[in-house]
């Protein structure tokens, strides 16, 4: 297994809490990035909103490309995935600065592909927004003019959204055949570009059982497809404590959901412009992107066990948050990293 964090660019997780003692500074990042590859992690995930959507919008939230691009040149080889929405960046564009950041790092960058959720977000920054489905056409456009600039001496493309003509790109990224592109979607709109377009599927927490059928869809519409197999994760929040009354009352402190908190109406905006497969809870709402839903709470040896159980459903990558994230970081790799094994080969490294 792998394990990945959410870069806290928010000031953390929690939407009832709001100080978690884990600012949404550059300060904290780039002690957090470089301390966290030292303990153990192979990855972190810099989520890009321009609003913070889960303290309210007026709290801080750090820009996901530029933190990346200095996170390139202070880190030695944590993984650095970029969430990226193709309404808010030209391909072409996009890609060149990619490459260099790519480059930077000695070939640390991905990127996670998101169609955008937060129409409010996009008319405040005067972006437009598509139809849900129409954001997924739009998207596999976006893919193909990215690995285009990536992969080839000259490209064009005719499409509905974008045209490239006779685009050059040098120098390349050094990542081959280009660097590792991850997305999320559980519609079948969704689940069919990601499916033709990228390297890796990912999901919000969910158990196993419930992820396994989605790991079963995905592997067998590559197969259709003619591709290499896909590698997949999911995102999770971790508690992990001595005793099973230390973990409940953590639960409960985490879960003490107030509708008035001022993340509830960017939550409310999230649920209504995606297409989730299954009803989302106030519960769910107190932890972001359905984290406790993927059971990583126990003793050390019960979250072990939990994270055994995703690897035998075929996952690689779990994509963690914490609170407060750099003790409890601490505490994981302390406590349960041991005890599950040693980390697989990061999925586009070069040899």
């Amino acid at each position: 297994m792998r394990y990945g964090y959410w870069l806290p660019m928010f000031g953390g997780w929690l939407r009832n809490v709001e100080d978690e003692g884990m600012e949404a500074s550059w300060d904290y990042v780039s002690r957090l990035a470089r301390r966290s590859e030292e303990i153990g992690f192979d990855l972190t995930l810099l989520a890009e909103l321009n609003l913070n959507d889960i303290k309210g919008m007026e709290a801080p939230s750090l820009d996901a490309w530029s933190t990346a691009a200095a996170l390139a040149a202070v880190t030695k080889r944590l993984e650095l995935m970029v969430a990226v929405r193709p309404t808010f960046h030209e391909p072409a564009l996009l890609a060149k600065q990619a490459a260099n950041i790519d480059r930077i790092s000695g070939g640390r960058l991905s990127l996670n592909v998101v169609s955008s959720w937060w129409a409010t977000e996009a008319k405040k920054y005067g972006i437009g927004f598509d139809t849900h489905d129409a954001r997924y056409d739009r998207t596999a456009e976006w893919l193909q003019v990215v690995k285009g600039m990536w992969t080839q001496p000259e490209f064009s493309f005719e499409g509905r959204f974008y045209q490239v003509d006779g685009g050059i790109l040098e120098p390349k990224p050094l990542q081959r055949p280009h660097p590792t592109l991850y997305a999320g979607g559980e519609s079948p709109a969704g689940r069919a570009v990601i499916a033709e377009h990228c390297d890796a599927w990912l999901t919000h927490g969910d158990p196993p059982d419930l992820i396994l059928p989605k790991v079963a869809d995905m592997a067998a519409r590559r197969r259709d497809l003619g591709l290499p197999p896909l590698r997949f994760g999911a995102a999770g929040y971790v508690v992990v404590r001595s005793t099973d009354a230390e973990v409940r009352r953590e639960v409960e402190r985490i879960t003490d959901v107030r509708q008035n908190a001022r993340g509830f109406a960017n939550y409310q905006d999230w649920v209504q412009n995606t297409k989730m497969d299954r009803a989302v809870s106030l519960k769910d709402y107190s932890v972001s992107n359905r984290g406790l839903r993927s059971g990583l709470m126990g003793t050390p040896d019960e979250v072990a066990d939990r994270i055994r159980s995703f690897e035998e459903i075929g996952l690689d990558l779990l994509l963690l948050q914490f609170s407060p994230q750099h003790e409890e970081m601490e505490r994981f790799a302390e406590e349960v990293m041991p005890l599950v094994g040693t980390s697989a080969p990061r999925l586009g490294a070069t040899g």
